[in-house]
């Protein structure tokens, strides 16, 4: 069942990563005049959600001296190495209960921006689970009803959200949204590849 019209919207800011590839803390790295981790929550404030969750888990003294966490919900992974899916797990108790849609955004993806999020929100209607449909594939940011939010929080690994989105294939929506799937910044590469996309923009 769908969650009333009138629930809810959270985010859930994914930012516990331990940066293993980079070997330095992503969520730190600089970006327009801020930090990477900054970006997604701009994002997630920009996208007038009702709550916003943060996950932080490697780096967390760090970033959280660094980084304005101001209007966010702050959970500590402390099983962060597990992958994603065990931040997702930590960050769910801490979703208020009257939201109805949690929306995922990644802090090392800072190409999405607040009108993919609106327009996530907008063409999922009452789907279990809306995605992104980019053009050159499906991408994030992921929104699901809260009747998922059990399944969620059992996920393990990195790839836990993609198997729970095949799997329910039949639940899923596919949103359009313009452009390629926004840079998932890993490496020093990807880093360099942001930049320059970046002054490539100005």
């Amino acid at each position: 069942m769908p969650p009333p019209a009138e629930a809810g919207v959270a985010a859930l800011v994914l930012a516990a990563g331990a940066s293993v590839r980079l070997g330095r803390p992503k969520q730190l790295l600089p970006y327009r005049g801020g930090v990477l981790l900054d970006a997604a929550l701009d994002t997630a404030r920009e996208s007038s959600v009702d709550q916003i969750v943060l996950a932080l888990g490697g780096a967390a003294g760090e970033v959280v001296r660094v980084v304005d966490t101001s209007l966010c919900d702050v959970v500590l992974n402390t099983h962060y190495g597990e992958g994603c899916s065990s931040s997702i797990a930590a960050a769910l108790p801490a979703v208020r209960p009257d939201i109805g849609v949690l929306v995922l955004l990644l802090a090392d993806e800072p190409g999405v921006g607040a009108e993919t999020v609106r327009r996530l929100l907008d063409g999922r209607g009452d789907s279990p689970i809306a995605v992104c449909r980019y053009e050159d594939g499906i991408g994030h940011p992921f929104a699901f009803a809260r009747p998922l939010f059990a399944e969620l929080a059992s996920l393990h690994g990195d790839k836990g959200v993609w198997k729970l989105i095949e799997r329910r294939a039949a639940d899923v929506r596919e949103v359009p949204v313009a452009g390629r799937i926004p840079l998932d910044v890993d490496t020093e590469e990807d880093y360099r590849h942001l930049l320059a996309e970046l002054e490539g923009a100005r």
